[in-house]
C-alpha cells in the first residue's frame, strides 16, 4: 500500500518584511499552506501576505526561537518548512521537498543554503553549504528558545536533502544594512550570555576570531570566494571579537 503524502505548511515570522516577501512567497506556492506570524509590521507586510494567499496571524515578538516555535504550533499541518523572509526556495529544492514528503525516512531534514553577499552567492567557507535544518515533523522536533541564533532540536537522526544550491539567502540589500544586522545580533548574543551568567576572557576575544578565520577562510576555502569571501569572513571574525567585548562591557 502506497504511503500518503505528508501535507506541508510553510511557516515564516515577519516584521516589516514587505520588500522581501514579494520575492520569497512565490517559491512557497508548492506548500499546502503558507502561514505568517507577524510582530507589528507597519509597511504593508500583512496585506501583501494576505493578497498572496498566506494565512496571517499577529503576535507580539517573543525572540527568534520562541516566536518561530509559536508559529510552528499554529500551522495546520504537522510537517513544516520554516523559512525566513530573506530566503528563497528555488524550483529544484521545492521538487526535492515534495518528493521527500511522499515517504519521509526521517523526522527532520537539513538542506544546504547559499548566502548571497556583495553581488554573488558564496560557495565556500562560512557561506556554503551552511546546512540548515528547516523541514521537520513538529511532533519530532522543535525550535530552541534562544532569542538569537536559534536552532531546531530534533528527536533522532536528521536527514539531508537539497539540489545544487539548496536555499538561497539574501540577508541584506547593502553592506551597511548587513553590518547593522550583525551589530544587533552580537548585542543579542551578549545579552543572552550575560543573562546566563557567562563571562568573556581576553583570550576568547583574541582566539575566537583567529580560529574562525583559520577554519572558514583557510581550511574550508573561503578564500576561493574572492573579495566577497574575504569581506564576509572579516565581518564574521569581527563579530566574534565584538560579542565577547560586549559581554565584558556589560559586566
Amino acid at each position: 500500500m502506497t504511503a500518503q503524502r505528508q501535507f506541508l505548511s510553510a511557516v515564516l515570522i515577519t516584521h516589516d518584511a514587505a520588500t522581501q516577501l514579494s520575492d520569497c512567497l512565490p517559491g512557497l506556492a508548492f506548500a499546502d499552506e503558507i502561514l505568517i506570524v507577524d510582530s507589528g509590521s507597519t509597511d504593508g507586510t500583512r496585506e501583501l501576505a494576505t493578497r498572496a494567499g498566506a494565512r496571517v496571524i499577529a503576535h507580539p515578538w517573543l525572540g527568534f526561537g520562541p516566536q518561530k516555535q509559536y508559529a510552528v504550533s499554529q500551522a495546520r499541518h504537522d510537517w513544516v518548512l520554516c523559512i525566513d523572509a530573506d530566503e528563497r526556495v528555488p524550483a529544484e529544492l521545492a521538487a526535492v521537498i515534495r518528493a521527500t514528503l511522499e515517504q519521509p525516512a526521517y523526522g527532520a531534514y537539513a538542506m544546504p543554503r547559499s548566502n548571497f553577499f556583495m553581488g554573488r552567492y558564496l560557495r565556500h567557507g562560512e557561506g556554503y553549504p551552511d546546512w540548515s535544518l528547516r523541514l521537520f515533523d513538529r511532533r519530532r522536533a522543535c525550535w530552541s528558545d534562544d532569542v538569537v541564533h536559534e536552532k531546531v532540536l530534533a528527536q533522532g537522526p536528521v536527514g539531508r536533502i537539497g539540489g545544487h544550491t539548496g536555499l538561497l539567502h539574501h540577508s541584506a540589500d547593502s553592506l551597511a544594512v548587513y553590518l547593522d544586522k550583525q551589530n544587533r545580533y552580537t548585542s543579542l548574543q551578549a545579552e543572552m550570555m550575560l543573562a546566563q551568567g557567562q563571562s568573556a576572557s581576553v583570550w576568547q576575544m583574541v582566539l575566537s576570531p583567529l580560529l574562525r578565520f583559520i577554519k572558514f577562510y583557510l581550511i574550508k576555502g573561503g578564500l576561493l570566494d574572492g573579495v566577497p569571501g574575504l569581506v564576509h569572513i572579516g565581518i564574521g571574525c569581527f563579530n566574534s571579537f565584538v560579542k565577547y567585548a560586549k559581554v565584558r562591557a556589560g559586566r
